[in-house]
Formats: structure tokens, sequence, C-alpha cells
């Protein structure tokens, strides 16, 4: 008997697929129009092909942005996929304390972007903030609006603090998931606790590892609003990511036309990157 598949149900998502559609592509449409012109005022626009992508492609600032965004989303993913998992490895499976702690780990992901930065700029101020001011108890120099290590420190310290609840929770949710019949299994055979993470926990979280790679990646190659409070890119262009310097050139030069190629390469730089991360995670598995 042969089944029939009834795939009527597509069409009750079309409208979200149009909407989403609708959303992305008309934004891209203009960037990707503006990124090829020249307009010197009056709403006139001239063809200047791919100028503003060779301009950017050989701008020193360019490339010195890059280089910090990527240094710095190296340092917060592993720093943050290691403590998570371990963070989730510690919490509670049953119990009252089990709300307990996913209540306070959601709390630093429901403060928003901005006061997040304000939060950290008062707790970091080097003579009256309680972060900034144990630090220089200790003797340590400690100034995160004139000393470049200090800035780099507050601000990968300020990441560490808002997103390490998301792969802990993540995390979590992936631990709770393996049936108790693969820690029955270990148990009778004698499993130590190093040999269970290696052999049914790792890979059971291997799914969830990598959704949260792609997401911290994603978010922190694309960090803008807690870093502008914080620091404003300082100091000098000390933490002057992508993001920052995109604004500056957008609304602070209103360059259109390099502001726009500038934001199709940073778009294709996460792409490339999520897939490449993507592809690496996952190549064992098509094996």
């Amino acid at each position: 008997m042969t089944k029939i598949e009834n795939n009527r149900a597509w069409w009750l998502v079309l409208p979200v697929f149009a909407m989403v559609a609708f959303n992305a592509l008309v934004p891209l449409m203009t960037v990707v129009n503006y990124s090829v012109q020249e307009t010197f005022g009056n709403n006139e626009f001239f063809w200047s092909g791919t100028v503003w992508f060779e301009q950017l492609l050989h701008d020193d600032e360019f490339h010195s942005s890059l280089q910090r965004q990527i240094i710095f989303t190296a340092v917060v993913l592993i720093i943050q996929i290691p403590l998570g998992l371990a963070i989730a490895l510690c919490m509670p499976r049953k119990g009252p304390w089990v709300s307990v702690c996913l209540v306070l780990l959601a709390l630093p992901l429901l403060v928003p972007w901005n006061v997040v930065g304000s939060m950290w700029n008062i707790m970091a101020l080097p003579d009256i903030g309680l972060l900034g001011k144990a630090i220089n108890s200790l003797g340590i120099p400690y100034n995160y609006t004139r000393q470049p290590i200090s800035a780099w420190f507050t601000v990968v310290l300020m990441d560490v603090w808002h997103w390490t609840s998301l792969v802990v929770l993540l995390c979590y949710a992936g631990l709770v998931a393996i049936p108790d019949a693969y820690y029955q299994a270990a148990k009778v055979d004698g499993a130590k606790p190093w040999a269970v993470f290696r052999f049914i926990q790792l890979p059971k979280l291997k799914h969830v590892l990598t959704i949260a790679i792609l997401l911290r990646f994603m978010d922190s190659f694309m960090i803008y609003t807690e870093v502008i409070v914080l620091t404003g890119g300082g100091p000098g262009s000390t933490t002057k990511f992508l993001s920052i310097d995109l604004v500056q050139k957008a609304l602070g030069g209103f360059d259109l036309g390099p502001a726009a190629a500038f934001s199709i390469v940073y778009f294709l730089i996460i792409l490339f990157l999520s897939w490449l991360f993507y592809t690496l995670m996952m190549r064992e598995e098509a094996k």
C-alpha cells in the first residue's frame, strides 16, 4: 500500500516564510544597491562598481578591526563554552534547587544590552566601582578608560558574565535529555566519571554544543551596544570592533557606499565562518 503524503500543512507556514523573506531581502537589496553606487547629495546616485569593495579590502583600519574582532570572539568562545559546560555538569538534575539554579542563570540574559554596558561601566570605574576598586586594592593597576589590557579584560569579563548562562542552559537541556539507561549501563560496567563524560555525555551534547558555538560566535562577532556603552571603542581604538567601525562609517561619516560595502563583507565573513564551524562540528557524523 502506497502512503500518500499530505503537504498542505506547508500552506500554513508559507505566510511566515514570505514575511521573513520580505524583511530580509528588501534591506539586503537596498544595501547591495548602495554598495555599487556613489552619491553627492540631492538623492542623485552614480554607478561606481566595485570601487568601495576594493577600497575596503585595502583599508588598514578594517584589517585592524577584523583582527580585534577575531581575537575577541576566539577568547570568549574559549572561555564560555568549557565554562558553560562545566557549570551545567555541576547543576542538580532533580529537586527544588533545579528551578532556583535555572532562574538565577537566566537573570543575566534578561538584562538589556545597553543596561549591561552601563552596569559594568559603573562597576569597573577605577576609583569608586566595585570591580575597579577591588583590583586596585590588590596592588594591580587597573583603569579600563586608559589601559588597553584593562579595557580588554573588562569587555571580555562583561561578555562572559552576560552570555555564559546561555551556554549553560543549552548544555543543561542536552544533559537532561540523555536517557538514564546510558548511566545505568555505565554504572554496571564500573565506568569512572571521566569515562561517562567522554563516551556518553560529550557525544550526546555534540548537536547542543554546535548550536551553542554558532550562537555565541554570531553574537560575539556582532557585539556593539555593550562595548560602545562601556568603552566607546577605546582607549584609542583598542576595543573598536567591526560593528563599531561600521556604525561610525555609516552614521558618523554618512558614507553610504563604503558603509554598504562594509556591511556586505561583514555579513559574508559571518556567514562563511558560521558555515565553517558547522561543517567542522558535523564532519565526523557525516562519515
